[in-house]
This record gives C-alpha cells, sequence and structure tokens, in this order.
C-alpha cells in the first residue's frame, strides 16, 4: 500500500515540478536544497529567490509580444511593475536591471526612485506610471519628478479635481493618463469601483479640462478590474467596454496612443494550478486590435502593471513544527514556530492559499492534520489548500525534526504584516534570506534581516 507522503503527492498531483523536485527525501526549490537553508539559518525563515523575478518578466514579455506577431500588431508592449507588492531594495534592483518601468502608489514610492536614481539604478527615461487617490504629499513628489525632468512620469487622474493640482505646481508640459472608474463583479457589495473616472465623465472631462490647456498631453488611459485578469464573461465585458472608451477618447484626442490593461495575471497557488497564460496574452491583444481596426483608430502601446505575478512566486517561508497537540479523537494540531497572521496575513485576512509542502521526511507515512501559529488569536491556523479541505503532512515524530514550507509568498505579505514593526502577541519577525545565483549557475545566500530583536519591538513600543 502506498502511504508515504511522497506517494501523496505523486497520485494527486503531476510532481516533479519545475520549481519543486526532490534530493532524496528533501525538498528543492528552484533547484535550492531548502534543508541547506535551514541548516545555516535556523527557521522561521523568509526567503527571495531573486532570478524568478527576471523570469517572470522575461516570461510576460515573450508572451505579449507573440501576440502581437500572430496579429501583426502595430503597437508596443511595455511591462511595468507595480511596486506595492515588494518594496524591497533587491526586488526593486533586480527589476531594474531588466529595464522594467515602474508603477506607483503612493509619496513614499517616489522617494524609493530618487534614491535609485542618486545611486545611477534608473534613468530619466524610465515610464513611472503615478496611480491612486493622491494626498498632497505625492503630488508634491510627482510634479517634482516631473520638473526635474522625468519626462516619462505618466499621473494617472483618479478624479476630475487632480488636475487643478498639477496645473498649479508644473513648470513644463506634462504627460498625463486617465484611468477608468471599472464596473465591479455583480457579488460586489458596490457596483462602482472607488478609483477613476466613471465613463461617462471621461470625454467631457478631457474636452473641458485637458484638451486646450498647453501643460498637458493625454497620452494613456487606465484600465484595471479587481479581481484580476481571468478568462470569464465578467472580465471580457469590462475589457470591451475600456477599449470602447479609448476608441472615443481618441477620436477627439489624437496624443492618446497607449492602453494600460493594468495587472492582475494570477500566479500558482497549488501544485494542481492550470492557467493558460498564451491564450489570455493573445486574446487581450486580438480584441484591442478588432476594435481599434473596426473603429479605423491606431492601434495603441499596451502597459501592464504586474505585480504579485514579478513577485509572488520568488518568495518562500519556511517553518519548524514544535509538537503536536490532539485535541480530540480526530483533530491533530501541527503548531509552527511562527504566527500565519504575521508571515502570511493573507491567509488570515482573505483566507488565501498557497503552495504547501513538507520539507523533509517525504518517505514517511503520511496524517491529516491542521497547522495552528503561536500567537493566542483562535484565527491563527491554516487548515485547508487550494485543492482540498484538508492538509496532509509526513506522520508528526518528536524523535524527527519535521519543516513546512509555504511557496510563491513573495508579494505583499511583508508589508501587511508590519515588516520591522509590531507583530500580533510581539511575535518577532522572522529572518529573511536573499537567495541569488553566480555568473556560474551556483546558488548564494545572503542574510538581508536579522530575526526581530526584544530591543526593536520595545524601542517601538517606547520602552
Amino acid at each position: 500500500m502506498k502511504n508515504r507522503y511522497l506517494d501523496l503527492i505523486e497520485q494527486t498531483f503531476y510532481f516533479p515540478q519545475p520549481e519543486f523536485t526532490l534530493d532524496e527525501d528533501n525538498l528543492l526549490f528552484h533547484g535550492i536544497p531548502l534543508m541547506e537553508i535551514i541548516k545555516q539559518y535556523g527557521t522561521p525563515v523568509k526567503l527571495t529567490y531573486l532570478p524568478k523575478v527576471s523570469d517572470q518578466i522575461k516570461k510576460a514579455r515573450k508572451l505579449f509580444n507573440v501576440a502581437m506577431a500572430k496579429v501583426d500588431y502595430q503597437g508596443e508592449y511595455h511591462y511595468a511593475y507595480c511596486t506595492k507588492s515588494s518594496h524591497f531594495s533587491f526586488v526593486m534592483e533586480e527589476i531594474l536591471k531588466n529595464n522594467a518601468h515602474i508603477e506607483t502608489s503612493s509619496a513614499f514610492d517616489i522617494n524609493i526612485l530618487e534614491s535609485l536614481f542618486e545611486e545611477n539604478k534608473i534613468d530619466k527615461d524610465r515610464y513611472i506610471i503615478c496611480n491612486g487617490f493622491k494626498r498632497p504629499q505625492y503630488i508634491e513628489n510627482i510634479t517634482h519628478l516631473i520638473n526635474e525632468g522625468f519626462e516619462n512620469t505618466i499621473p494617472i487622474l483618479d478624479n476630475i479635481s487632480e488636475i487643478d493640482a498639477y496645473n498649479n505646481r508644473i513648470r513644463k508640459k506634462c504627460k498625463i493618463g486617465i484611468r477608468i472608474a471599472s464596473e465591479e463583479e455583480p457579488k460586489f457589495e458596490f457596483y462602482t469601483s472607488r478609483l477613476g473616472i466613471g465613463y461617462k465623465d471621461i470625454i467631457p472631462f478631457y474636452l473641458e479640462k485637458i484638451k486646450n490647456n498647453p501643460k498637458f498631453e493625454l497620452k494613456m488611459l487606465h484600465f484595471f478590474i479587481n479581481t484580476g485578469i481571468n478568462d470569464n464573461s465578467y472580465y471580457w465585458n469590462e475589457l470591451l467596454k475600456g477599449i470602447n472608451i479609448y476608441v472615443e477618447l481618441r477620436q477627439v484626442c489624437p496624443t492618446l496612443d497607449s492602453f494600460n490593461v493594468g495587472g492582475g495575471w494570477p500566479i500558482k497557488n497549488s501544485l494542481a494550478f492550470e492557467y493558460d497564460y498564451d491564450y489570455m496574452a493573445e486574446e487581450i491583444i486580438a480584441q484591442i486590435k478588432q476594435t481599434c481596426e473596426t473603429n479605423d483608430i491606431p492601434e495603441p502601446d499596451i502597459f501592464t502593471e504586474f505585480g504579485s505575478f514579478t513577485v509572488g512566486e520568488s518568495g518562500a517561508i519556511l517553518y519548524s513544527l514544535l509538537d503536536q497537540k490532539r485535541q480530540n479523537d480526530r483533530e491533530a494540531w501541527n503548531m509552527i514556530d511562527s504566527s500565519f497572521m504575521t508571515t502570511l496575513p493573507d491567509s488570515w485576512a482573505i483566507n488565501k492559499r498557497f503552495v504547501m509542502l513538507a520539507v523533509n521526511n517525504w518517505f514517511e507515512e503520511y496524517e491529516r492534520v491542521f497547522l495552528g501559529g503561536l500567537t493566542c488569536d483562535s484565527d491563527d491556523y491554516y487548515n485547508s489548500e487550494k485543492h482540498s479541505n484538508a492538509i496532509y503532512l509526513p506522520k508528526y515524530n518528536k524523535n524527527k525534526p519535521q519543516y513546512i514550507g509555504f511557496f510563491n509568498t513573495g508579494a505583499y505579505q511583508e508589508t501587511l504584516g508590519g515588516f520591522g514593526g509590531l507583530q500580533h502577541c510581539l511575535i518577532p519577525a522572522p529572518k529573511h534570506v536573499v537567495v541569488d545565483r553566480d555568473q556560474n549557475g551556483e546558488y548564494f545566500t545572503k542574510l538581508f534581516a536579522k530575526e526581530q530583536s526584544f530591543k526593536s519591538m520595545l524601542k517601538i513600543l517606547g520602552y
């Protein structure tokens, strides 16, 4: 009878997979021996595997450029990174090495870019797409960039009054964009996104405030929906609305030449994950081309703003199992050496699921368990997978240390969890290790952050 953990995985999924392989009974992540990482750094430990970031950028560029070539699309494709997914310096530097453009969402994003410019890691020709509802400091920082010669900085107008703030501050001609306030899915509690300008208001707004103002050149129409890029009628219906608005606006605005389809490409959240990236890129391009041709409009340049897609699959976090608590005949609780609420806040806040696998002991028998975090909050647990309403791990044996990993955790978790700040129940933030490869393809590691100390936490609290 096949009852090993390895047997369970092989019977449930296609395994091994490109990023998940085995060395004996130990798991490798992108060829990195995780047990070696654990021996060197201990647990809990967060990992960022930088080559995956570059791989994702190259993948998207290839997909969209191939899609454009298939239909003889005349516009160009531009890849932009959504900084709010991960602001870490090593992430930003990896992205800029790939000549990606940048999408910002707050005032401090601009300060980060200024710092990178001072270090000669970004130039003034890079597209900087400034999104979000903007407080005065954000507007001040954007206008400073423009006045300092960052000519491809494009403020995306989120509301009608925003244009007046730039008109009062900008000293030279400025490229701008407009964000469409898309309609939300029927299951939402509201009908229209709080972000952007309504469909019916866009053209009157352009004619009244932008067309005859010599300071502004409208270059981009920005489209984004909250649920991401999915093959369903809701997405295609909203995309078509956006394209039609572009066509109508282009008929009265000859400077408009770019359509931003936003972000939202999903990432792997299970070994059973399936998503046809090729089809989605090809269909997006085909629909834009067809609509423009029908209306005799030049095909726009296409921008995307991928955040989670760029960095999500580069991240992992490794835990030790401290003990197993059997609370009744049916429920076994494996207690991790950290907290899900602080290290994987999306698993608690929005019930998000990540790829979860044992790191070692793959030749041992498996059992169904629940995973519990260290805080005293009843919500600090993880009890199901994306493909299943249960979790299975090698049988707990107090004489055999057991390690587990959560993978593709590289987007948002540090900022949502309060990296370097206060943690629930004062659970310290774990070590953070950056993994890269040298010119010979050999991996190496660098400790980016030590485990949070009690001194740093007490200082935040005023002690």
